[in-house]
């Protein structure tokens, strides 16, 4: 575990952020515990061109708004009324972009991980790592860089050989050009990366 994150990393262009996001632990003190997870994919959202991003056309809603706060805030919304999905913002105030978290490594206490498969089912994919999290709705548009409640902080080191680039997931509605983009980030051979079918 390092320090926390600054504002600063989160200011940085989204690809960059998608890609060093990798490695970070993403850590919740909830109680008097601490649930920590350690990142190992990403996608990024770079709207309002993107037409995948929920901000495409430069819209505006209730929901979106989050994405829209300058870098560091958690943008956070329900899918099939059901699962949560953790977004990051990123860049300067007023533009809508953002990181979706995909996948964490749980960090677990050594009594808990004996059995490999039941961890890693536990956050292989965006709604697992919330409830793994404890992650909701209520977190909606919190400040990661001030909060003493959920931050992130530096992990290991991925080197860039160590990055895979690949199509975001579930985003056909968006088109060819957009669908196709490389914007899924994941640590190669990593067990813990989302299961999912083209």
């Amino acid at each position: 575990m390092g320090q926390k994150l600054t504002r600063q990393f989160f200011l940085r262009p989204t690809l960059t952020v998608a890609r060093q996001l990798l490695g970070k632990y993403l850590v919740h003190r909830s109680g008097k515990k601490k649930i920590i997870g350690q990142v190992v994919e990403t996608e990024a959202y770079v709207g309002p061109q993107d037409l995948a991003s929920h901000a495409k056309g430069g819209q505006i809603t209730s929901r979106n708004l989050a994405e829209y706060m300058i870098g560091g805030h958690i943008y956070i919304y329900l899918v099939y009324g059901i699962y949560w999905q953790l977004n990051i913002s990123t860049g300067r105030s007023g533009v809508p972009e953002c990181v979706l978290i995909r996948a964490v490594e749980p960090i677990l206490p050594k009594f808990q991980i004996s059995n490999l498969k039941f961890k890693i089912n536990l956050t292989n994919g965006p709604g697992k790592l919330c409830q793994y999290l404890k992650i909701d709705g209520q977190h909606y548009g919190l400040d990661l860089v001030t909060s003493r409640e959920i931050w992130l902080e530096d992990g290991q080191s991925v080197s860039p050989r160590q990055i895979v680039a690949d199509r975001r997931i579930g985003i056909d509605y968006a088109g060819p050009i957009w669908s196709n983009k490389k914007w899924r980030f994941y640590i190669k051979n990593n067990p813990y990366v989302s299961k999912f079918k083209r």
